[in-house]
């Protein structure tokens, strides 16, 4: 079972994984169904994470856009032939990369207050 730290890495890998590999080229993504496959895949773990993480977590990081990111896994999950391949590419190109800091921010906060507890 994966913890609250493991959860976080999970929703940082993802959105690695995807700026990685698409990167800004738009024009690979619209002309390549399976990569548009490949990135709705690595979309779903951030959401999917974060909905598992515990809400006192997600009080704490307030500015962070759980709700978001929760309700595009459902999307990508549960109306998957309603998918609007322009919306993906919009979250891939704009709120991924102010996502990936938010993260970061996220694990170390996170790190260093489990580091204090376990001193405690």
């Amino acid at each position: 079972m994966r913890d609250d730290l493991g959860r976080l890495q999970d929703m940082l890998v993802a959105v690695e994984k995807i700026e990685s590999y698409v990167g800004t080229n738009r024009t690979a993504f619209y002309e390549d169904e399976l990569l548009q496959v490949w990135v709705i895949h690595h979309l779903q773990t951030p959401g999917e994470a974060a909905n598992r993480l515990p809400q006192t977590i997600r009080d704490r990081y307030p500015q962070f856009p759980w709700s978001q990111i929760i309700g595009m896994q459902n999307i990508l999950v549960h109306n998957y032939f309603g998918i609007d391949i322009d919306v993906v590419w919009a979250v891939v190109e704009r709120d991924l990369p102010k996502l990936k800091p938010q993260i970061e921010t996220i694990i170390l906060n996170e790190q260093a207050s489990t580091s204090v507890s376990d001193d405690s």
